[in-house]
């Protein structure tokens, strides 16, 4: 068993490509080799210079290897099709320049959804049609990136869209073969949305090919949840915490991957707001120290 930690732009407060407030992607990649990492994710794409020779040797000069990239769009809109394929073609043609495997498929916040955000009893559920459509992109993305770039695409439950419950989780991983369709497994997310994720690993092991580790405050959770606050207030809030501050039982989530003899990367994530970010590069140095303090001896 190897298990290689690294870290991803988001833990920068690095979200949408776009964002006048983000850190220059050079610092980014500096922070991450200064904090101990020699892994990172690409960020939202666009964020990273496409050109892969460019890429390509900043990250050689770092000794940092590309680990994956996600698609954050609204897989949940059909009129949002277009940017939903162009963000995937994109981000799969990155990884595949510089043989990253992990190909993420984020649904991204709906406002029919963001309202209830850890409330799974109270949320709206989509109809059969719309269903039907989610689904399929999903499956589509999938192939494409299975036979076309030879990838290992997964799908990550996010707070907020409508891939976010256990039942959701449950039913497309029952639906969508596993040829096509492995889960990258949020501990953070998946405690937001309110099931274990330690529990979601006994049952579902085979089809983790990839995790995200994060770790979520049980009293910001309350609250937020209770107040309904959107999303990324709640990551201003402090709602993912330093590793091994909140909720999370990384001991056990550990000696499981152990037990399952998993290989590959576990990719550390504190999202975070970009304009009340601090000083990422010390969350980052915290939680690699954490890590290693409980035994991820690979830790680099």
């Amino acid at each position: 068993m190897t298990i290689k930690i690294g870290n991803a732009p988001c833990s920068w407060g690095v979200e949408f490509a776009d964002d006048p407030r983000n850190p220059a992607w050079e610092k980014v990649l500096d922070e991450c080799r200064d904090a101990g990492y020699r892994g990172i994710e690409l960020g939202p794409v666009g964020y990273m210079p496409e050109d892969p020779a460019v890429l390509g040797d900043a990250l050689a000069a770092r000794e940092l290897e590309l680990i994956g990239g996600v698609v954050f769009r609204p897989f949940h809109d059909p009129a949002k099709w277009d940017d939903v394929k162009d963000g995937a073609i994109r981000t799969c043609q990155a990884l595949k320049a510089h043989g990253a495997s992990h190909l993420v498929l984020i649904d991204s916040i709906s406002p029919r959804r963001a309202p209830t955000a850890g409330r799974p009893a109270e949320a709206e559920q989509m109809s059969a049609a719309e269903w039907a459509d989610f689904q399929g992109k999903i499956r589509d993305i999938s192939k494409m990136a299975v036979e076309d770039y030879g990838l290992i695409p997964s799908i990550h439950p996010h707070a907020g869209g409508f891939m976010d419950f256990e039942n959701e989780v449950e039913r497309l991983l029952e639906e969508v073969d596993a040829s096509l369709l492995k889960i990258c497994l949020d501990t953070g997310h998946s405690l937001y949305a309110d099931f274990d994720p330690v529990a979601f690993m006994d049952r579902h092991m085979d089809r983790i090919s990839y995790m995200h580790f994060k770790d979520i405050d049980p009293d910001v959770r309350k609250k937020v949840v209770a107040n309904r606050t959107d999303f990324y207030e709640a990551c201003g809030d402090g709602i993912f915490c330093n590793l091994g501050k909140g909720a999370v039982d990384f001991p056990t989530l550990k000696q499981k991957l152990e037990d399952a003899d998993f290989n590959g990367w576990c990719t550390v994530e504190q999202d975070c707001d970009p304009g009340m970010a601090q000083s990422p590069i010390d969350d980052a140095k915290d939680n690699r120290n954490y890590l290693q303090s409980i035994g991820f001896e690979d830790v680099a």
